[in-house]
């Protein structure tokens, strides 16, 4: 048997990969966690599949299910949110399967933060604005960022930053970025990317964890910091310029595969 590592996407069904839904349809055992993944997209195992929603388990728990499957040979698809290879936790669970001998694979998902900035009409790399994008999260009670990571500190290169996990903390997060982004930098809370109730509220450093709080918003929700939010005399990037070349287009394929305009007198008869 495998194990799969499922990423189910940010919560719309229709986003999981096509990869994603077909093993779960031909996984005879379904681990999923319930809080994040919809109902819907585990809904596509097969008839009789055992189906378990893991959020009140522990480890100890999910890889005894999963040694119970490889026991009986069946696939189980291991279903995450958004992509599991960021804030997964999966890194543990493979240990563990390391250890007990159980082969696994992963299928990637689209993640939260795409998601967001889809629901924003964001492009998160500007010209001249920011090419860079931090993907991070604060100290919170789970555990606290590693030497070199706090936000403070990454907020030195004026990236766009994707907050993750860190909503409840937004006075941190106002605290730390200040100095380098400016009071007025716009920020973007996305609240549950993609899902029906989604919700986006907009603000600055200044304002977002007031409005935030209005909105009661304390959990699964995304953080989005930096000026392309509000950016908008950006100058176009060279990549469809006609003047720039490169390896599949120069000068001449440029000008032979430009649309003529030009109007053209009828033949006549």
């Amino acid at each position: 048997m495998t194990m799969h590592f499922i990423g189910a996407g940010p919560g719309a069904p229709d986003l999981i990969t096509l990869r994603g839904h077909g093993l779960i349809r031909s996984c005879p055992v379904c681990l999923y966690a319930g809080s994040l993944v919809p109902p819907e997209i585990v809904a596509a195992a097969p008839p009789g599949a055992r189906v378990i929603d893991t959020a009140a388990m522990c480890l100890d728990d999910i890889l005894a299910e999963m040694a119970a499957a490889h026991a009986a040979g069946k696939d189980v698809a291991r279903v995450h949110s958004g992509d599991p290879s960021l804030y997964g936790a999966i890194a543990e669970q493979m240990r563990g399967l390391d250890r007990l001998g159980i082969p696994y694979d992963v299928c990637p998902g689209v993640p939260a933060y795409a998601a967001a900035a889809a629901s924003l009409k964001l492009e998160l790399t500007l010209p001249e604005v920011a090419q860079t994008i931090i993907l991070t999260r604060t100290t919170m009670q789970a555990s606290s960022m590693p030497p070199g990571e706090e936000l403070a500190e990454l907020g030195r290169s004026r990236a766009t930053l994707a907050i993750h996990l860190s909503v409840r903390n937004l006075r941190f997060v106002e605290r730390a970025l200040t100095p380098h982004y400016g009071s007025d930098c716009p920020v973007a809370v996305v609240y549950r990317a993609s899902w029906p109730d989604e919700r986006i509220i907009r603000g600055t450093l200044a304002t977002i964890a007031g409005k935030v709080r209005a909105a009661k918003i304390t959990r699964t929700a995304l953080i989005l910091v930096g000026h392309v939010l509000d950016s908008h005399h950006f100058r176009d990037s060279a990549l469809y310029d006609p003047s720039h070349e490169h390896v599949l287009r120069n000068r001449r394929t440029a000008a032979s595969a430009a649309p003529d305009h030009r109007v053209r007198a009828p033949r006549s008869g």
